[in-house]
């Protein structure tokens, strides 16, 4: 592994915007298996979906518009503050855009990526179970978090979250696709697509990607749920939930169901 930062657990947020929230979350409850739990933030604008067994790490967040996802690096404070961690951070390239804290020091970060991708830098308090994938109708678990990042923008890119992670990069199997190998525990990967082309300024964003075990029956499943399927491919499924927003499904047997290591 590189020199990255100390962290123990990411999260995935899912953004969704005040029209769209309630059906979203629906949706995602009823694709993971999730329970959700009460809401927080100052306009209970926050909430975690709890999966029946292991850690979170899942949460969904009302947005005033827009909308997409974005990512918590979870910090293990006792090796690296969180000031540090950030510091690092826009030394690698991220615009550091809000420190929240008190007191004690920042207890949340949020940043940028060099290609415009949010994230926050947040402290870890020990998650470290994986969750069991969803097994009702074929196993299957949301294992990866998917940048859509600009053919211009893609090597720096990758660069910087290898860097900031210490997780090593590697070729995924098909063209134009990247990953970094990450540690043993870590409840998703970072994966990354070069796209084909952007418009001039176009961020980096990113979809969900849930590996299963019958992609046939899962898809079935989600259209049940109202789901549409606007491409097949030999590795993948791509899919748009209720509200139009892209995911993929993935012929690739979830985390906590492997006897071997991530290759």
């Amino acid at each position: 592994m590189l020199d990255g930062m100390a962290f123990g657990w990411l999260t995935i947020f899912l953004d969704f915007p005040a029209d769209a929230f309630g059906p979203e979350v629906a949706f995602w409850r009823e694709v993971t298996g999730c329970r959700l739990s009460p809401s927080r933030g100052s306009a209970g604008e926050f909430a975690t979906l709890l999966p029946p067994s292991g850690d979170a790490y899942l949460r969904v967040q009302r947005v005033l518009d827009g909308g997409g996802c974005h990512l918590d690096l979870h910090v293990d404070t006792a090796s690296e503050p969180l000031a540090e961690a950030a510091d690092r951070a826009a030394a690698l390239g991220a615009r550091v855009r809000r420190r929240d804290g008190d007191a004690r020091g920042d207890r949340l970060i949020i940043a940028d990526s060099p290609g415009g991708f949010t994230f926050c830098l947040v402290e870890w308090h020990g998650e470290s179970v994986l969750p069991a994938p969803r097994a009702s109708d074929g196993s299957s678990r949301v294992d990866t978090l998917c940048l859509d990042v600009p053919p211009a923008e893609f090597e720096r890119e990758c660069s910087f979250w290898a860097e900031l992670t210490g997780w090593e990069p590697r070729p995924a199997a098909v063209q134009g696709f990247r990953y970094l190998r990450r540690p043993a525990g870590m409840p998703a990967r970072l994966l990354f697509q070069r796209l084909d082309s952007a418009a001039p300024g176009q961020r980096v964003r990113a979809h969900l990607d849930l590996g299963c075990t019958d992609v046939a029956r899962e898809v079935s499943r989600h259209v049940g749920l109202g789901a549409r399927v606007p491409g097949m491919f030999p590795h993948w499924t791509v899919l748009t939930n209720p509200a139009g927003r892209e995911y993929c499904l993935v012929t690739r047997v979830p985390d906590s169901m492997r006897s071997t290591p991530e290759s």
